[in-house]
């Protein structure tokens, strides 16, 4: 039976925001968010002044399947409405804005991207440690929290770049909404972070399907053409090393989840990039997985089925795990596997061994660096977390029955009603219908 958070339940800020919206609405005192392609394109143009979105293929058809889906699919509360509207919209303004500097400034498009290290992990997966970790190098390039959902300057508030005041006022908003935000994902406004919101701009990816229920969003996400995503992707990093007055002299660190799903894609855009490739046992990957996804969704709909919650994540990450080894196994790059354990036990000597696999040399000065940030309160925070599978309606024998290479068929008889299992899309999508 479906677990369904009830709607008297309180959640952060969210219950009140929804009943003073919904008042606010009624009375016309504000006008109601309208989740369409062309209202959000006006919208973004207005906040602009700009008209050009660029010409990279399939965003604009990514943006209807995503509006539709927020309608049909994802049972938004006013507060999820208006969260939609305003990602997207920014979105939308930070795409414009890129493609209109790089007509002015077309040089940004000719600085290097060089042998990126690739922190290749699913969700939950120590990925966050190990970029943090990397970007305690100060020879290595990493993205801040800032710089990923901001990319684009808006206006200048005097000397100040106004990126950080809205990482700022974003960052204080996601934690004030939910409070659980900062233990399973602690983060600061300059600190290291995932470059999820550059997928943004391509109206692309895991930052919508971790928040929102859309299911057929995903599925076309998963069935496309990934290397146009991963062609602006990486002029959004030339972008950022530019507004930084860098010219491409230090490798970039990159972490994104979503990597494990478009390796293949990556690998074509960047050639030379190095793997580092991070595992964890299946079962609490799924369950810490599952229980980030139910946080953040039940901040914007008050229809939030746990089960359901279980069995998509468990099919998406066995579908991450068998594109990710597919591509692997195919890529001539340099590659090190690091299991969460040993990451537990000894950090720093794992830490040298990839540095070793990798050919670069750990220097005593990066060592005491990597040495502080293990021993701050925040990398500690996230022991506090707390997650199970039965949460989700899932068991280990169902985990490892879906895993690539763990299934076999006495097994794959326990994971009846999740379709897709073992699939590529488009017959998961048959096999669904």
């Amino acid at each position: 039976m479906p677990v369904v958070v009830p709607p008297t339940s309180s959640h952060g800020a969210a219950p009140r925001l929804n009943a003073m919206l919904e008042d606010a609405w009624g009375r016309e005192w504000l006008s109601r968010p309208v989740l369409e392609p062309e209202a959000l394109i006006v919208a973004a143009r207005k906040k602009t002044g700009l008209s050009q979105f660029g010409d990279a293929p399939g965003w604009r058809e990514r943006l209807t399947l995503l509006t539709q889906a927020l309608h049909g699919e994802a049972a938004l509360t006013p507060l999820g409405r208006v969260v939609a509207y305003g990602q997207l919209v920014s979105a939308l303004a930070n795409r414009a804005r890129a493609h209109a500097l790089w007509r002015r400034h077309p040089e940004i498009l000719d600085i290097p991207v060089r042998s990126p290290i690739v922190v290749l992990g699913q969700m939950r997966s120590g990925s966050t440690r190990m970029q943090r970790l990397l970007a305690c190098d100060p020879r290595l390039a990493h993205t801040r929290f800032f710089e990923s959902w901001n990319p684009l300057p808006g206006v200048r508030l005097g000397r100040m770049d106004d990126r950080l005041l809205r990482g700022w006022m974003g960052l204080r908003a996601a934690h004030w909404l939910n409070p659980e935000f900062s233990v399973i994902h602690p983060t600061g406004t300059r600190q290291p972070d995932e470059e999820i919101g550059l997928h943004n701009v391509s109206i692309f990816g895991s930052a919508f399907e971790a928040q929102w229920r859309v299911p057929s969003f995903a599925a076309a996400g998963e069935a496309m053409d990934a290397r146009p995503v991963y062609a602006e992707f990486k002029q959004l990093l030339q972008t950022i090393a530019w507004l930084r007055g860098e010219r491409g002299e230090r490798p970039w660190i990159l972490k994104v989840p979503q990597l494990t799903q478009d390796l293949a894609a990556l690998l074509e855009v960047f050639p030379d990039a190095r793997l580092v490739c991070l595992d964890r046992p299946a079962a609490t990957l799924v369950a810490s997985s599952a229980s980030l996804v139910h946080s953040q969704m039940r901040v914007q709909s008050n229809a939030v089925d746990r089960h359901w919650i279980g069995r998509e994540w468990l099919r998406k990450i066995a579908l991450r795990q068998r594109r990710m080894a597919a591509a692997r196994s195919g890529a001539d790059v340099a590659q090190v596997d690091v299991r969460f354990e040993a990451m537990n036990a000894d950090a720093l000597g794992e830490m040298r061994r990839v540095y070793h696999a990798l050919g670069m040399v750990l220097t005593p000065d990066v060592e005491r660096r990597m040495a502080r940030y293990l021993a701050r309160p925040s990398h500690r925070k996230l022991a506090a977390h707390r997650y199970a599978l039965e949460d989700f309606g899932l068991s280990e024998a169902q985990v490892q029955a879906a895993m690539p290479g763990t299934a076999s068929p006495d097994m794959l008889r326990l994971v009846p009603g999740i379709p897709g299992i073992g699939q590529e899309p488009a017959q998961a999508r048959a096999r669904a219908g």
